[in-house]
Order: structure tokens, then sequence, then C-alpha cells
């Protein structure tokens, strides 16, 4: 089996429906062939990811308990009875039921991004812990030092160009790059190396032309540093520990 056969059964490898045959070659290929292995990886990193309870809400049985009292009591009633309560309740009630439906959309909103900087952040770690699994091959396709070597390598690669900072003043030693991928789309990963611990630092772009503060995060057992500045988006995930991952972060945006 090669590549262009392998790939239309990747998913369904990856959720154990295919055949006995089929599931055999597959996972033959996908032993041998690097690509293929990447991208059944990172297949199997988002199953997991959708699996978290972080990306299902359960409502609480009070507010069950009142949506089918609600729906009971809007059955039985006819439309002009609703309708003419509607047109005659006071003016403070129709604002206080505007308000609740604000502040309840909101508060979806909010949680909604609370959620996916959550499912983005476990990525990360997963994307991270993978790199150092595989080896020295996976965690850069391009080693070196030199940031005039490792930018020019992602020409061509990606959508878009990554800053490439050389930090090695200040005791954080870039040491290569990789593509990678993560949040539905294919990423720029540099890689440090401060000491014994290695840090990737993931780079895309970002809707926002603006810039937000760090965020650190812990997953996993592992720290995460992550901001915007200038439309791109920037995640350090390292087991170095948090202060001296947030002055990786600064020194970058210094």
């Amino acid at each position: 089996m090669n590549c262009e056969d392998a790939k239309p059964l990747l998913d369904s490898f990856a959720d154990g429906e295919l055949d006995l045959v089929n599931h055999v070659q597959v996972e033959a290929h996908v032993d041998e062939c690097l690509r293929c292995d990447h991208i059944y990886r990172n297949r199997a990193v988002l199953k997991n990811a959708l699996a978290d309870e972080i990306l299902y809400f359960r409502a609480p049985s009070e507010l069950r308990s009142r949506i089918r009292l609600s729906l009971s009591e809007s059955q039985t009633r006819s439309p002009i009875t609703r309708l003419l309560k509607w047109r005659w309740m006071p003016a403070f009630a129709t604002a206080a039921i505007l308000t609740a439906v604000l502040l309840t959309t909101f508060a979806i909103y909010r949680d909604r991004a609370v959620d996916s900087e959550n499912l983005l952040a476990n990525e990360m770690v997963s994307a991270h812990i993978r790199s150092m699994m595989v080896g020295d091959t996976h965690l850069m396709d391009v080693p070196s030092t030199d940031q005039h070597t490792v930018k020019p390598w992602f020409e061509g690669k990606l959508d878009f160009s990554p800053p490439v900072a050389d930090l090695s003043q200040q005791g954080f030693t870039l040491i290569g790059g990789r593509l990678d991928y993560a949040g539905g789309r294919a990423v720029a990963a540099l890689v440090y190396q401060r000491r014994q611990h290695v840090i990737n630092l993931f780079v895309f772009p970002n809707q926002e032309t603006g810039a937000n503060g760090e965020r650190l995060l812990v997953k996993q057992g592992f720290n995460i540093v992550h901001w915007t500045r200038s439309g791109m988006t920037f995640w350090a995930v390292s087991d170095l520990n948090a202060a001296e991952l947030q002055e990786f972060a600064a020194d970058l945006q210094s």
C-alpha cells in the first residue's frame, strides 16, 4: 500500500473502523512512512481532544425542569393569549428579559472562548510531547542555531512568514524549526533550548491585529505561555519553570 491508497483510510484507521485486511495494510504502511505516521498521529490527537469533557455542557437539572415547564405552558395557551400577554407586559419586565438574554449570550460566548483556549492548549501540549517522544528527527526539520537559516526554510511551506529571533545572548538558544499541525492548520514550530529544557514555540497568524498580554497555563505538568502580537499568535510550551518561560516570552517581545 502506498501513500495515495493509505491517506483516504487514515481517519477510519484512527477511529478503528477499518476491516481487518485494510487495517493491517494501513498499519504496515504507517509504520514505514513518516509522513502518513505524522498525519495519523495528528488524527489521534484530535480525536482525543474532541472527547474532552470541556467541549460538552450539561444544563443543570433546575434549568431543564424550567424549560420543560415553559414548553408545557406554551402548548396549552392559544397564540392570541400569548400575544396579548406580551403586548401588555410592563416595560420594566420587557427590559429585564432583554437584559437576561444579553447576559446569557455573553456568558455563552465567554465560556466558548475559554473552552476553545483550553482545547488549543491541549493540542499544543500534545504536539510538544509528540515531538519529544519521536526524537530529534521529528523535533527539528531544519536543525540550526542560525535564524537566517531557519526563517528562510519556512518559505513556500507556509502561507505566512514566522518571526525568528536569536535569543542566545539571553540564554535561550535557537536549535531549529519544523512544521507542525495545531488549531486546524499548519503552524511553524521554532525550537529553543535552555540548559536541558526544550521550548517549542508554535507560531501562526491571528485575525486580531492588536496585542494581547501573556497568559500562563499549566497542562499535564507543562507550562504554557501564549500571547498575540502583530497579527500572530504565539504558544510557548516547555517543562521549564514558569518564571523562566515567562522571561523567554518577554525577551521575544522586547
